[in-house]
């Protein structure tokens, strides 16, 4: 029987993650909401798999693969997520994913995602790996999103939800003038003039 631990900040889809897998015969041995804690429990238990969310408080779900990836003991991890694949998908991949499945999709995808993965596949939606060309507007977004690193991504995204730099920096452990700093170099690399505009950029890229 395989092991499984769940990694979501909301209640009702870790319940009903629970609910799927032991279902279908899989043991969820934890649980958490936040990466801080997924970080000590996963290394407690070391699971088969971890279905990860994104974004989660303390520790960001790029942020937690990253660190699981650099463990000696290399875990599968499926990354379940509503953040838009042409811009986390490829970045999940390269920080050591197994595999992305939206949560918008229907429960039988992903199963079937939890099955190629445990099976030693791969499993990303094709908009990950081979974004759709879009209008000339959207593709020069995109080409400006590489410059931006994964932490100033979710800080972006913090931002676009309306979030006070007070309450990134409690949500992500940081100081006031380090979110001061990532929205500046943000504002640089996004050539965004003011803050408005660095939203209306992340809500055009489906960040929120």
């Amino acid at each position: 029987m395989n092991s499984v631990f769940i990694v979501d900040d909301h209640p009702v889809i870790r319940l009903a993650v629970r609910m799927l897998l032991e279902h279908e015969g899989y043991k969820v041995v934890g649980e958490t909401d936040n990466g801080v804690d997924a970080m000590q429990m996963v290394r407690e238990c070391m699971p088969d798999l971890i279905i990860l969310d994104i974004g989660i408080p303390k520790l960001d779900g790029l942020e937690v693969l990253s660190r699981f990836n650099a463990m000696s003991t290399p875990l599968k991890t499926l990354v379940l997520t509503a953040q838009c694949p042409k811009l986390f998908g490829i970045r999940c991949m390269q920080s050591g994913a197994s595999g992305y499945v939206c949560k918008q999709e229907e429960l039988s995808e992903l199963m079937s995602a939890i099955k190629a993965v445990l099976s030693g596949y791969n499993y990303f939606p094709s908009q990950a790996l081979n974004p759709v060309r879009c209008d000339d507007a959207q593709w020069a977004d995109l080409e400006l999103f590489k410059s931006v690193n994964d932490r100033e991504l979710m800080v972006l995204q913090l931002f676009a939800q309306g979030r006070t730099n007070k309450e990134i920096a409690k949500g992500m452990f940081l100081s006031n003038k380090t979110v001061s700093t990532y929205k500046k170099r943000l504002m640089q690399k996004l050539k965004a003039k003011s803050l408005v505009e660095l939203i209306d950029m992340a809500k055009r890229n489906a960040l929120v």
